[in-house]
């Protein structure tokens, strides 16, 4: 994965001989500017240019956008117009006007607008306000049609079977994540151990962002960031698993990881894949971590609890931030699952050779997990709260695994690591005498009942099957799937 950084840093840019511009939107921006410095300072394409021994012509074309400053001349355009090389480089137009301006031209380049046929609107100072305020309420109304298209759930399960190939391909590690987590981290000031709340609003204040916790966030919605006030608005309250420092670590992820707009399900999946493993990075720091799980294999004591209690996180956060680590820094191969009482998987990742059921696609979401395996008999242990170890004989290999059941006020998830029986050793619980045999996926186990049962059974029973809505529905639609985007324009207008 290839993350571009989302925080400039003016003191590299100060010892470049040349800038370069990232987008032609960053180019229409220092136009803006420059043009608006200008007309502040009183002075016409003429008299600028005479002062730092340029061209008008030349300076037209800075203000339009067409043509990339060199870092003298920059120096020079700052001089002469009492301002700073900062203030011309700043990425924020300088009113709302020109904002507006930009929006247009840069709507204007998209293949969806261009598709219209129309002729080209030449974006001048006699155009209204309230005219470029209506072709860009059209053009966003054109892009909202265009990208609300609908995911089936085979396009999710292909989604989710393409992701988890591209994880189980890196090791569930990525190491453009863990530096940019790092990077955050050092700025402001992180030592060890678990992080404050104080440290982690430092975080959000470094990057410029302020925090609102309200009571009235749609129901649809973890966050909503404010990019136009720099400001993200949170609950107080956990939701579900996620506690309000891990939504705001997720949503500070998108921010770092310079997430844009998804282009489909995928696109999405894969960045709330990415800025979930973001929070996870920061929450529980590689440099930190990964010394601690060490010493503990060489105590051959790894638990999962530990490294729960250690950096204050959830259980499953700590299991899945596991398999981050394990095969990049302990020589480990392991699985993970998370999967409800009746045994449907809701997420799994492995690299041990585990089979899991899949449907055709290849998609292990949403499929039925063998009810011998430990994160379903964790549910009939006596007391489904405390953690259980168990062996199982699968086909092909015995895995050893911990499942923990993680309380919630909905339904009760189970959480389980598992890695091949000869890496057992490293892990406490290994001497549990839990012992279990499963021939799932493939062959006969727990999906048919008993021999004797079905002769005295088979056509003497008709059950009453439970709707399953969410098997016949598409998906949320939307750019952001499930996301009201009423709700959230009313929200922001609120606030």
């Amino acid at each position: 994965m290839d993350f571009s950084a989302n925080i400039n840093d003016m003191a590299e840019f100060a010892a470049e001989e040349d800038r370069n511009f990232s987008t032609d939107q960053d180019l229409l921006v220092f136009g803006q500017r420059l043009r608006h410095l200008r007309r502040a300072a009183g002075l016409t394409l003429v008299e600028l240019g005479e002062r730092v021994g340029r061209a008008p012509s030349q300076l037209s074309l800075l203000e339009n956008g067409h043509r990339e400053p060199k870092l003298s001349l920059l120096r020079a355009l700052a001089d002469a117009l009492g301002s700073s090389v900062d203030e011309l480089m700043s990425k924020k137009p300088p009113n709302r006007r020109a904002e507006l301006e930009i929006a247009v031209e840069q709507a204007q380049l998209d293949p969806l607008y261009q598709r219209l046929d129309v002729p080209p609107l030449k974006v001048g100072k006699r155009v209204p306000t309230e005219a470029l305020e209506h072709v860009l309420a059209l053009y966003d109304e054109l892009k909202r049609r265009e990208t609300k298209q609908v995911a089936t759930p085979e396009e999710a399960r292909k989604a989710n079977a393409e992701l988890r190939r591209m994880m189980r391909e890196h090791g569930n590690y990525f190491p453009d994540i863990e530096q940019a987590a790092s990077g955050i981290l050092d700025r402001v000031g992180y030592h060890g151990g678990a992080l404050s709340e104080g440290l982690i609003q430092s975080i959000a204040t470094h990057m410029g962002y302020g925090l609102r916790f309200v009571t009235d966030l749609p129901r649809s919605v973890r966050s909503i960031t404010d990019l136009r006030h720099s400001r993200i608005f949170l609950r107080r309250e956990s939701l579900g698993m996620h506690s309000p420092r891990t939504i705001l670590l997720q949503t500070l992820g998108h921010l770092t990881l310079g997430h844009s707009q998804p282009r489909d399900f995928a696109d999405f999946l894969r960045q709330r894949v990415e800025a979930n493993y973001f929070a996870a990075a920061v929450l529980m720091p590689e440099r930190t971590a990964v010394s601690y799980l060490k010493q503990a294999k060489a105590d051959r004591d790894l638990a999962v609890e530990d490294l729960r209690d250690v950096f204050s996180v959830s259980y499953e956060m700590a299991a899945h931030r596991f398999t981050n680590l394990a095969t990049q820094y302990l020589d480990l191969v392991c699985h993970f699952v998370r999967n409800d009482e009746t045994g449907i998987i809701y997420k799994a990742y492995e690299n041990d050779g585990l089979v899991f059921p899949t449907d055709p696609a290849g998609a292990i979401e949403g499929q039925r997990m063998c009810r011998h395996w430990a994160g379903r008999t964790v549910f009939a242990s006596p007391d489904r709260y405390s953690t259980h170890y168990q062996y199982t004989d699968k086909p092909g290999a015995t895995h050893w695994c911990v499942a923990h059941v993680d309380p919630n006020r909905g339904r009760d998830f189970a959480i389980t690591l598992g890695v091949p029986y000869t890496e057992s050793r490293w892990f406490r619980g290994r001497e549990t005498t839990n012992h279990s045999k499963s021939r799932c996926p493939n062959g006969e186990c727990c999906q048919r009942p008993p021999t004797e049962l079905s002769n005295r059974w088979q056509g003497m029973v008709w059950p009453s099957a439970r709707a399953h809505s969410h098997v016949l529905s598409a998906l949320p639609s939307g750019t952001f799937p499930g996301v009201d985007e009423a709700d959230v324009y009313s929200f922001l207008e609120t606030h």
